[in-house]
């Protein structure tokens, strides 16, 4: 029998992972009930238990709201824990293919603590169906419990945008499915305590799994359109930003732009609907077309840069070149996925000096992921100059003080500067 609704004598949660989704929510969760904040990176549990945030999502001021919160790398922690919540990361492997390892190791563990009554609730994106097709067969095999008789799966996809202070964790509206009717009413109450928002009671785990693939992967084919019409302009020499807000006067123009689609939501999450489509004999044609377009920008914007520092005059081989911003949105220091890696990879082949500028980015994480090393300070000195990323940090810059000559070329991919200062816009 599941725990009673919200007595918070016998409510323990464990929040597994605790990256941009899970310290927010184990913060709400802990400012109520006993929580454990659970994650495998030593050095992240020490920052944290230190009331230091890498991500800078949480300020350091934001640790004592919540008195009831404990970090801890040592699964052991969880021991006293009935209501599990896995928030790790579902990335695609090198063929884009969903990696449900961290997934299903997380699983793993948490059935090993996994007692009658005991709730397993998922954020992390999915697949529809995963939850109960893949995660469930792992809970039982290892806890020898039977799946809705002695414990109870939810599931409630993150919607977490990473470096916006206003729409933060209690500030989004949830959406919450549960394994059986009670299980669904107990996931909900659970969430609606700490969700100012509100919450939304999907019918299913399988429906709430569907919607959170569905968000992104709208937006990953809207963002596709403008960046196949930028291909398209750049061949009629037209600026797309001027067409743009030409027909963004129309009432009902949906006003998205051209630019770089990385991080781990928008690029990623497509594959997994499109994966599960495939395993059902159909080939989602819009989603995976789209999928292209955004993945092949980065080649066109290398290209396009070296095409008109040709046209300027100025050697490619030996050039140098600035690469503003390295994360994958501006004013937040996450680089997974980032496309302006691939920029700076692309340009390497051209045999250009390509030197990366991020004062949000953490120089070392940039340097494990991706291979690069990043400035610590901008000199005159470039032949090209590219605004990748739109930090605040750049709004101030004079950027062709950047430049060493006057032929040298400023590519703003993100409409920043005033259009005197740039060669060239996306």
């Amino acid at each position: 029998m599941l725990p009673a609704l919200l007595p918070p004598a016998s409510v323990h949660i464990g929040v597994i992972g605790l990256g941009y989704v899970g310290l927010p929510l184990a913060l709400e969760f802990g400012k109520r009930w006993p929580t454990v904040g659970f994650d495998i990176n030593e050095q992240r549990i020490a920052e944290l238990q230190a009331g230091h945030d890498q991500t800078r999502e949480i300020e350091p001021a934001a640790f004592a709201f919540s008195p009831h919160i404990t970090f801890a790398d040592s699964a052991a922690a969880l021991t006293d824990c009935n209501v599990f919540i896995v928030t790790v990361p579902t990335p695609i492997d090198k063929f884009k293919r969903p990696d449900l390892s961290a997934l299903l190791s997380a699983t793993k563990m948490v059935a090993q603590y996994l007692k009658r009554g005991g709730v397993v609730i998922y954020e992390s994106t999915v697949y529809p169906g995963c939850t109960e097709e893949d995660c469930v067969p792992v809970l039982e095999r290892v806890s020898g419990l039977r799946f809705n008789q002695d414990f109870y799966c939810g599931y409630s996809p993150e919607r977490i945008n990473p470096g916006d202070k206003t729409r933060t964790v209690a500030n989004i509206l949830k959406i919450t499915a549960g394994s059986t009717p009670a299980a669904a009413r107990f996931v909900d109450q659970l969430y609606g305590a700490i969700i100012t928002a509100g919450t939304y009671a999907a019918p299913s785990i399988k429906v709430a799994e569907a919607a959170k693939a569905i968000e992104n992967a709208q937006r990953d084919v809207n963002i596709s359109f403008v960046n196949e019409l930028a291909l398209i302009f750049d061949r009629l020499d037209i600026d797309t930003m001027d067409v743009l807000e030409a027909a963004g006067t129309k009432w009902n123009f949906l006003k998205f732009t051209p630019g770089l689609v990385g991080g781990h939501c928008i690029s990623v999450d497509p594959y997994y609907l499109a994966h599960k489509a495939q395993s059902v004999g159909y080939h989602p044609q819009v989603i995976l077309s789209g999928r292209r377009v955004n993945d092949d920008m980065p080649i066109y914007v290398a290209n396009k840069l070296v095409k008109a520092m040709i046209k300027a005059g100025i050697p490619v081989s030996g050039a140098n070149v600035l690469l503003l911003g390295i994360t994958f949105k501006e004013n937040c220091p996450d680089v997974r996925n980032t496309k302006v890696a691939e920029i700076y990879h692309e340009l390497r082949g051209f045999g250009i000096n390509v030197h990366v500028y991020d004062p949000w980015a953490v120089p070392q994480e940039v340097a494990d992921e991706h291979g690069i090393t990043l400035l610590t300070s901008l000199e005159r000195a470039y032949d090209g100059v590219v605004l990748a990323v739109a930090h605040d940090e750049f709004n101030t810059l004079n950027i062709r003080s950047l430049c060493r000559h006057e032929q040298a070329i400023v590519y703003d991919l993100k409409s920043t500067f005033d259009r005197s200062q740039v060669s060239m816009r996306i």
